[in-house]
């Protein structure tokens, strides 16, 4: 049997990581800005992390939602502490996609509501509901194709408005930095214009904090720099450190019901152990402060740099847009420099590295970045 081939992959074996630096099986040293796609918070093998697995390991890796997980409630509170929403209930998956799947079925159950509005170059996941409420044709199958979701130009007020008032609208999804849509920062008028527009309506607002939540934009929601609360917070990536951990927390005022949501894994000890273990390393190590600094000193190095049209972003989100011309630069950071960074394509790099990275590192990649930008 071989590998169903959709992933375009880098030929790199990485065998170890620690902090912010991984090694290949040639033993070569690789400074990571990329973090598995934003997954990476707390660092590779954090020394508290691999602790937490390993000692739940040993007592028991797995039981089923039938029982009393005590890890849930642990990490429930622990959770509402450090993010500020102690008020809050949290439901537990695996993965952003389900994450943002479950919000958007729970909204409709709610308010009885089907118009969902998305945005332009959105991304919230490839499973059904998710996949269809992202701005990405080309991954949305026959299948998933469905009319109860609005598509509106980005932070168009107007255009908000225009569609509470045409469509009985069930939620309202929005990043609040967008990711694969290359690192677009939503103003916080327009995330207050959403909220003022939900609660005229009965709707849901739902936040998507898969990429841009735990604690990367320098707070631990981006969508908490426009002083508002969501109804529903999406969260994954960051949440685990590696480990498959997804979940959204819901106001008080959507209540639950026996059956409404499930899920076989989420919630699972070993994922509870993974995800207390990262809140536990962001606040002994004040890391959403240190994303905060460092992401800040970065972009105001970057925005010196020639050729660089603009810098993006939050914390320890970046995006840096480059000509057209000069896509190699990626390229040649991570096979000429050994360094890992993402990109929205055509020609934004993406930083979204361990929110414990350095200054020292910040300075590695800025070298590497300047000597490639003068060759042009």
């Amino acid at each position: 049997m071989k590998l169903f081939d959709v992933y375009p992959i880098n030929d790199i074996t990485i065998e170890k990581g620690a902090g912010s630096n991984v090694w290949d099986d040639k033993g070569t040293q690789y400074l990571d800005l990329y973090g598995g796609h934003a997954v990476i918070s707390i660092g590779h093998t954090h020394p508290h992390y691999v602790k937490r697995l390993t000692d739940q390991l040993q007592k028991v890796g797995f039981y089923s939602n039938s029982i009393r997980i005590p890890l849930q409630q642990q990490l429930a509170e622990k959770l509402g502490k450090v993010s500020g929403k102690e008020d809050y209930q949290l439901f537990l998956c695996n993965s952003g996609a389900e994450a943002n799947e479950n919000a958007l079925k729970l909204a409709s159950f709610y308010n009885g509501k089907k118009k969902i509005i998305a945005f332009k170059k959105s991304f919230h996941g490839r499973t059904s509901l998710a996949v269809a409420a992202t701005d990405n044709p080309k991954i949305v199958a026959p299948v998933n194709e469905t009319d109860n979701v609005v598509f509106l130009p980005w932070q168009d007020e107007k255009a908000l408005e225009a569609a509470f008032k045409q469509y009985e609208v069930s939620s309202v999804i929005i990043e609040g930095i967008q990711g694969v849509g290359g690192i677009n920062v939503a103003s916080e008028s327009f995330l207050q214009k959403i909220r003022s527009l939900c609660d005229a309506n009965n709707a849901v607002f739902i936040a998507d904090s898969v990429q841009c939540g735990y604690g990367r934009s320098g707070k631990f929601f981006s969508h908490d720099y426009a002083g508002i609360n969501a109804d529903i917070y999406t969260m994954a990536k960051g949440m685990g450190n590696g480990f498959p951990v997804g979940g959204i927390i819901i106001a008080p005022h959507i209540q639950p019901a026996y059956g409404m949501l499930g899920t076989t894994f989420g919630g699972n000890h070993l994922a509870c152990a993974a995800a207390l273990a990262v809140l536990e390393v962001m606040e002994q190590e004040q890391l959403i402060r240190n994303a905060a600094k460092v992401g800040s000193y970065l972009m105001e190095q970057l925005k010196q740099l020639p050729h660089v049209k603009e810098v993006r972003g939050r914390g320890l989100m970046i995006g840096i847009e480059l000509p057209e011309e000069l896509n190699q630069v990626r390229k040649d950071l991570l096979f000429k420099h050994k360094i890992f960074t993402g990109e929205a394509k055509p020609n934004v790099i993406r930083l979204l590295p361990s929110l414990a990275l350095t200054q020292a590192h910040a300075d590695q990649f800025l070298t590497a970045f300047r000597d490639e930008l003068l060759k042009y």
